[in-house]
């Protein structure tokens, strides 16, 4: 059986891990995507706001 002291340590490393986990989710399924989306956007007018000077010269 567990002393306090080792049931507590254990609580700890299993809050720990967990909340990585999760933090790792959600930085794969929202953080990421929305990094890279608005990357592919910014790319996307620079793009398009230098073919219109072009086309003005």
């Amino acid at each position: 059986m567990l002393d306090f002291s080792e049931f507590s340590g254990l609580v700890l490393f299993m809050f720990i891990f967990t909340a990585g986990f999760w933090l790792l989710i959600f930085l794969l399924t929202f953080v990421v995507p929305y990094w890279i989306g608005g990357t592919i956007w910014e790319n996307f007018k620079l793009k398009r706001d230098a073919k219109k000077s072009a086309e003005g010269k």
